[in-house]
């Protein structure tokens, strides 16, 4: 067997919307719900962007809010035509916006279908600045 090998793929850059609905103290935590109003995915072997508005981050929050885990759900259609749904779930240090994330990719075309195989691990950045003049969650 082969040591597993991290390549870079691609890069994703998520555009959240500026509207978020937080659903607080439920059973689980604390939900922001944070709609996307743009993601673009540019690599070697896949440059796609989001299609449809059904996108968004489900993020729960840490008891104590310094950190949150990931629950983002988006639909991508490729430069060449192919429709790919992602889903991922991962952990966000809210202090430094570090995003860790294990995407995982279902794809029917077949030129897509090394997408289904293998399993995605994403390092990411919130831009804090962005959300600087919103109220804290």
């Amino acid at each position: 067997m082969t040591d597993p090998e991290l390549v870079h793929t691609a890069t994703i850059r998520v555009q959240l919307g500026a509207d978020q609905f937080v659903v607080a103290g439920g059973p689980l935590g604390t939900r922001v719900i944070a709609e996307v109003d743009d993601i673009v995915v540019t690599g070697d072997r896949i440059t796609a962007h989001m299609v449809g508005t059904s996108a968004a981050d489900w993020l729960t929050l840490s008891p104590d809010g310094t950190y949150g885990c990931l629950d983002v759900r988006f639909t991508l259609q490729t430069d060449d035509g192919a429709t790919i749904y992602c889903e991922y779930g991962g952990r966000i240090d809210l202090a430094t916006g570090r995003a860790a994330t294990a995407p995982l990719f279902q794809c029917g075309d077949e030129r897509y279908d090394w997408m289904n195989r293998a399993q995605f691990v994403g390092d990411g950045t919130l831009e804090i600045e962005a959300f600087a003049e919103e109220e804290p969650l």
